[in-house]
């Protein structure tokens, strides 16, 4: 399990509690941003406590993607053969992760935790942000050719096949576009995708990442991956990578 966290402070040892109980043999990985709060040092103690926790400190915030690749990375050179990736603020809940492992158990090589389809829930929000996220969707669907109802979802289970096969060192979205990029090249490398219905919540601790630079970017880099599929291009390698932080 890849845990990005920054200023978690707030979260990270009932999270991480709350992820030993759902899942007893699952390691956990936290990729933390040098946050100054102390969440790497908490997620340490936690680890000391009740084990199979480590903690991967980075120099800088830059984003969700860079966290996600170098999480996947680190875990795809310890020989792990499936990867979980979540929030850390309980906006996913650990209960629901049994339902998205069994899915990946039976084949699935992608596993979306999905808000939008059937059985899927965001009960706390408002008519304007969900509309906001259910247009960002479709709009990535129907640019894309994604076939999924919630391509920016971020709790999710990755084979470490797919991640080879889609070379996550060529991923460069870093905000909310990166799980929209990591869905479309995951649907360029045939993956069998799965998304299983989840209740959204939103988080109750800690201040949220969402911004509206991540939206912009993750709009213009649909609009420009779309181009690049009209010509029969896929995503380019040299997209721009952009400094907003990660969103919900």
């Amino acid at each position: 399990m890849v845990l990005p966290t920054y200023n978690e402070q707030a979260n990270i040892e009932r999270m991480l509690e709350a992820l030993r109980e759902a899942s007893p043999a699952c390691n956990i990985l936290v990729v933390d941003d040098s946050s100054p709060d102390g969440t790497a040092a908490i997620a340490e103690k936690v680890g000391e406590r009740i084990g199979q926790i480590s903690v991967l400190l980075r120099k800088s915030k830059d984003g969700l993607g860079p966290a996600y690749r170098a999480g996947f990375a680190w875990g795809l050179e310890q020989g792990y053969d499936a990867f979980v990736e979540m929030d850390s603020d309980f906006s996913h809940d650990p209960a629901e992760l049994t339902r998205l492992l069994a899915a990946a158990q039976a084949g699935a090589e992608l596993v979306i935790g999905s808000r939008y389809v059937e059985g899927g829930s965001i009960p706390a929000w408002s008519k304007s942000r969900e509309m906001l996220s259910r247009s960002g969707n479709l709009y990535a669907n129907l640019v894309l050719g994604l076939g999924v109802h919630d391509s920016t979802a971020g709790f999710r289970v990755y084979s470490a096949d797919l991640l080879r096969r889609i070379d996550i060192s060529k991923v460069r979205a870093n905000g909310y576009g990166f799980q929209i990029e990591m869905t479309y090249r995951s649907r360029r490398a045939g993956a069998r995708i799965e998304e299983v219905p989840i209740h959204f919540v939103d988080r109750v601790a800690g201040s949220s990442k969402m911004s509206r630079s991540v939206v912009t970017e993750a709009l213009a880099l649909v609009t420009f991956w779309g181009v690049r599929r009209f010509f029969g291009l896929g995503p380019s390698d040299a997209t721009t990578r952009a400094t907003a932080p990660a969103a919900a």
